[in-house]
């Protein structure tokens, strides 16, 4: 194992336990107590967590991994949804994505594709999420619009008026959506309601709207509604996702794609 993947399933555990003790933690990594108090003391120093006596306990009230370390979380299955997704946008297309770990994926896909390696341009992509533009801005045949806003550093994502107003005298093709949660009854939602509001915006200047989200968060709700269900045109997600679920997707008229 290494120190990053460590790293990350050190947080993951802080996350679900609230809480972590040295002694648990390094059985639970098969590693020795020294190496976690290295790690929590480097994790620490990143305020990624608050140090305690005999461990270390979430930092702040309300928490959240940063977005570089929920990359390699189900990193298989968000492959290959991004790679479906990417297979759905068609040459000379102005694709809106939103921030996170699978639209991330999703931009690198479509960086890949071969029939994309030129035009002018090949792909116009709309994003508020920093690092998304710049890994596409390096490529000529791609151009790339970046609302202005407040970046959020956890996501990279910009957010508020700004990005409204960005937002608002744009119309897309395809807004490939990353969520939180996306459950048949209550819509698409995040936790955020910041990043809600861009993404609805988003989804509502677009004339077909994608949702890309593995099957862990599907069938569950979160804080804020970016959109209602039928919004949605089409759900490219994993093949875990159990039947009453895509049955339920299914009735309420959302195209299933799983990988």
């Amino acid at each position: 194992m290494t120190r990053t993947e460590r790293w990350q399933r050190l947080l993951d555990l802080l996350v679900e336990r609230d809480g972590l003790e040295v002694e648990a933690a390094a059985e639970a990594l098969g590693v020795s107590a020294a190496t976690i108090r290295r790690d929590l003391d480097q994790l620490a120093e990143q305020q990624l967590l608050v140090r305690t006596r005999g461990g270390a306990v979430p930092h702040g009230v309300s928490y959240e991994l940063p977005l570089r370390y929920r990359t390699s979380r189900r990193a298989a299955e968000k492959r290959r949804i991004s790679e479906a997704v990417a297979a759905l946008i068609a040459p000379g297309e102005v694709v809106g994505l939103t921030g996170g770990t699978t639209t991330t994926e999703v931009a690198r896909a479509l960086a890949a594709r071969p029939d994309l390696a030129g035009g002018s341009p090949a792909l116009t992509v709309v994003t508020n999420a920093l690092n998304i533009a710049g890994e596409l801005v390096i490529r000529p045949q791609f151009k790339i619009v970046l609302t202005g806003g407040v970046a959020r550093p956890q996501s990279y994502e910009l957010t508020g008026p700004l990005a409204q107003q960005t937002l608002g005298q744009l119309t897309v093709d395809t807004a490939v959506v990353g969520v939180d949660a996306f459950d048949p009854a209550d819509g698409a939602a995040t936790r955020h309601e910041d990043e809600a509001a861009v993404n609805s915006l988003l989804c509502a200047r677009a004339r077909r709207v994608v949702v890309a989200a593995d099957s862990t968060k599907l069938g569950v709700r979160a804080f804020a509604r970016i959109c209602p269900t039928t919004t949605v045109h089409t759900l490219v997600t994993d093949t875990a996702l159990t039947a009453p679920l895509a049955a339920a997707f299914e009735g309420a008229g959302v195209e299933l794609i799983r990988v």
